[in-house]
This record gives structure tokens, sequence and C-alpha cells, in this order.
């Protein structure tokens, strides 16, 4: 009976290890499914007091410092007589400016804006490129991507949007006037025009109250155009990043590479529709005074 009952017990305790086994296991490939697995929000790498690093952020910083790198060299490379990469990066310029005066009508205004549309175009094109490079998604750090591009974070882009529309809101200002600029979303002057309209012309009882309430329209107009710029950009990069992951979970080598050359080119278009988008912003906020 004593043997009996030690077989027995011995072999709940095996049993018992077998399910332990198997549920470290278990545990294991979720852990490495997680891992690997793309996320709608950013994680936190490692935080800096109460400042949390994310690896969206990690790639941004990175495209700054890329950028700074480029813009150092250019700067150091300048000469009367232009060497070939001088010559790229004036014609690069030229064209820049020329494709603006397309919106502008006006080279003097083009030139005003050139380095704010500019560095968003670069900022953006340099981390849609980022989030193709190997080992970006890939590469981990206590359990987390240590790397993911920045724009497939939805508060890098709310950012820029944010950034975008305030400045060319500041731009306007400073255009137009505050006062003008100011009567475009809440038009007191054509409140304080009926008294002396109204016996010439009776409808501006009508008319100027209609335009007044125009003017909150604007208002929702601004803030649908932060989410417009944020959202197109970021849909865009992170369904390429998963496109990218799902392919490369299916066949690793080889398949890849034409949707990589498509991201590229993605990449390169979406700058282009934001930096444009928001050209057009700086546009209009500047001539609101003719309307």
């Amino acid at each position: 009976m004593e043997t009996k009952s030690n077989s027995h017990s011995q072999s709940e305790s095996a049993s018992s290890e077998e399910v332990l086994l198997l549920g470290q296991d278990t545990h294991q490939e979720h852990s490495a499914h997680e891992e690997h697995a793309h996320t709608l929000y950013a994680e936190p790498v490692f935080n800096i007091g109460n400042f949390t690093v994310t690896n969206s952020l990690l790639t941004s910083w990175l495209a700054v410092f890329l950028i700074i790198i480029l813009s150092l060299i250019i700067r150091f490379k300048i000469k009367k007589i232009p060497s070939v990469f001088q010559s790229v990066v004036e014609m690069i310029i030229d064209g820049a400016l020329n494709m603006m005066d397309l919106v502008t009508n006006d080279r003097q205004k083009s030139r005003r804006i050139f380095p704010v549309i500019f560095c968003i175009f670069i900022f953006i094109l340099f981390n849609n490129w980022l989030g193709l490079l190997p080992g970006v998604g890939s590469i981990s750090f206590d359990g987390h991507s240590l790397f993911r591009g920045g724009t497939a974070d939805l508060n890098t882009t709310l950012a820029l949007g944010l950034f975008s529309v305030i400045a060319a809101n500041i731009f306007g200002v400073i255009v137009v006037g505050g006062w003008n600029y100011f009567n475009k979303f809440i038009n007191l002057k054509a409140i304080l025009a009926i008294p002396a309209k109204v016996t010439k012309d009776p409808t501006v009882l009508f008319i100027n109250p209609i335009h007044f309430f125009v003017g909150f329209i604007e208002i929702v107009s601004e803030v649908a155009k932060i989410a417009s710029l944020s959202f197109r950009l970021f849909g865009n990069v992170f369904a390429g990043e998963v496109l990218l992951a799902s392919i490369s979970a299916l066949i690793a080598f080889g398949v890849p590479l034409p949707f990589i050359f498509l991201e590229i080119i993605i990449g390169v278009i979406q700058a282009l529709i934001f930096a444009v988008l928001t050209l057009v912003y700086f546009t209009i906020a500047s001539t609101a005074h003719e309307h």
C-alpha cells in the first residue's frame, strides 16, 4: 500500500511539473508574440525623471540629429564655385521655391515661409524613411522595441499638425494684422457696421449677422485641419509598417523588397502632402484680409 501511494504521489508531482513547464512555455510564446506585435501607441523605453522616453521619440531625436549633421555638412561645403553636391542642393532648394510660388504667387512670401515648410518636409521624410531601416521595430530592449518610426506614432503627427496650424495662424496675424485676423473668426466688423449701413441697405440686418456666425465655422475648420493632417500621415505610415511586418513574417527574403521601395516612395509623397497642405494654410492665413 505504501509503495502504491508513493508511486501515486510521484505521478501527481510529475504531472504538476509538466503542467508548470507547459504554462511557462505558453507564457514565453505569448511574451515573444507581444514583443514583435505592432501597437497603435508608442512603447516606453526608459525614463528621465518623470519624463517617459518612447521608441518613437528616440527615432524622432535620431532624425533631428541626422538633419543637424546634414545641415552642417552643407554649410561647410558651400563654396563660390559650387561642387556637384552643392549644385544638387541648390537645385532642390530652387525647385522647392518654384513649387511654392505656384501656391503663393509671390516669391517674397515663398521665401518667408520656406524655412518652416522645408523643415517640416525634411523632418517627416527622415522619420518616414528611418522607420523602414532594418532593426527598427525588431531590436528590443526590456521587452519593448527600441526604435519605431516617429510618424507611426499619433502623438508625433498630432504635434506636427498642431505646430503647422498654430504657425499658420501666427503668420496670418503678422501679415494681416491682429484685428483683421481676429475678425476672420469672430466678425465683429460685420456687427459694428450695421448701424452705419442699415439706413442705406436694410439687408445688412440679415446678412451681417450671418457673416458673424460664419466665423465660428472657421474655428471648427482649424480644428479639422489638425485632425486631417495628423490622422492622414499617421494612418499611411502605420499601415505601411504593418504591411511590411506581415509580409516579412510570411516570407522574410526577397518578397518584401518591392514593398520597401513602395514605402520609400510613399514616405516622400506623404511628407510632400503634409508640407504642401501646410503651405496652403499659410497662404490662406496671409490673404484672409482680401476675402
